[in-house]
């Protein structure tokens, strides 16, 4: 597996991670807890060192499974967690990026994944309620403690993550970004990654699934599948985003690659400090996933990817309209 660092940081990462929240958490179909750890580890043995996880992602279990995971390989492993909300009775229930309550979740985190050192500390959503200052400055302590060693923010605005970065350098931004979400390139947020020596990760690199081409507008998403929600993911709208899938086939038919690789791929080549995070609950996926590493796409080959990709309108916000509003601020 390639390396890269994130950013001006000096972290370095696997060129592709792990995210580990649809092993037991958002999908509907939880794995039982030893073929999650399973999963984990055999992603290790194939060269990932950087994994993703959430205190909200279960909640509370996920962080458990992969502390209990990598405790053969903990030094040659990087974790990834966040803080930021409320948890009542299981539930989100809120944003909290209070300071003090920013230090329990991080001590509790530290418990449940079992390590003395968080790897890279995540806001997961920017609080309103809270200025990003104070935010920055308690994690800022926490490193000066020992506790943590890098601090990222997830799907910020560009003015906040510059008012964070001036007090706590930011090692990571943690954004969704794909060839059908393609936000962080004109709302700023690659650029002042680019202008700030800030690394960053995609989240749902492939589309949630759907730029696998293993959906389509037939498929039957179950009750616990947060997809469900997702305008995307109406049958009408997979239908006409279909088009999207259907280049990344015809682009992976001439390089003996599939879809997913292709979009892996293509994520890559957008910058050296991106460092996707795809996951999977299938060993096959997995190495199909990994296996986007070594698809080398020529400057002709993403010159035809964007051209084509232009062309093709996306159809559904990613979000609904409520979750779409904590997104950016």
């Amino acid at each position: 597996m390639q390396m890269r660092v994130l950013g001006k940081s000096g972290l370095e990462v696997s060129a592709i991670g792990f995210g580990c929240m649809g092993l037991n958490f958002s999908y509907g179909h939880a794995l039982p807890k030893a073929e999650c750890i399973a999963m984990i580890r055999a992603a290790f043995e194939r060269g990932v060192t950087f994994f993703d996880t959430a205190e909200v992602y279960g909640p509370f279990t996920n962080e458990e499974i992969v502390g209990e995971a990598v405790k053969p390989f903990r030094d040659k492993a990087v974790i990834a967690t966040k803080f930021g909300f409320d948890i009542v009775d299981g539930r989100m229930a809120g944003f909290n990026s209070r300071p003090e309550h920013i230090r329990q979740v991080a001590e509790a985190s530290l418990k449940r994944l079992g390590v003395e050192v968080i790897d890279l500390l995540y806001q997961h959503r920017v609080d309103p309620g809270v200025p990003i200052e104070d935010v920055a400055g308690t994690v800022r302590d926490l490193i000066a403690e020992g506790k943590v060693k890098h601090f990222g923010l997830s799907e910020p605005g560009v003015q906040t993550v510059r008012r964070a970065h001036a007090v706590q350098p930011v090692t990571a931004l943690q954004n969704e970004y794909s060839l059908w979400t393609r936000g962080p390139e004109t709302n700023g947020i690659l650029q002042v990654c680019e202008d700030l020596g800030i690394g960053f990760v995609p989240y749902s690199p492939l589309g949630k699934g759907f730029l696998t081409g293993a959906l389509s507008k037939d498929t039957k998403l179950g009750d616990n599948d947060f997809r469900k929600i997702l305008p995307r993911f109406t049958a009408a709208a997979m239908e006409k985003n279909q088009a999207l899938v259907d280049l990344l086939k015809r682009i992976g038919a001439e390089k003996n690659s599939t879809p997913a690789q292709v979009a892996l791929a293509w994520l890559l080549a957008q910058k050296p400090w991106i460092v996707p995070i795809p996951g999977t609950t299938k060993i096959h996926r997995l190495e199909e996933n990994l296996g986007g590493a070594n698809v080398a796409l020529t400057d002709a080959d993403l010159t035809q990817i964007e051209r084509a990709a232009s062309e093709i309108p996306i159809e559904g916000e990613r979000y609904p309209e409520q979750l779409l509003a904590t997104t950016g601020r």
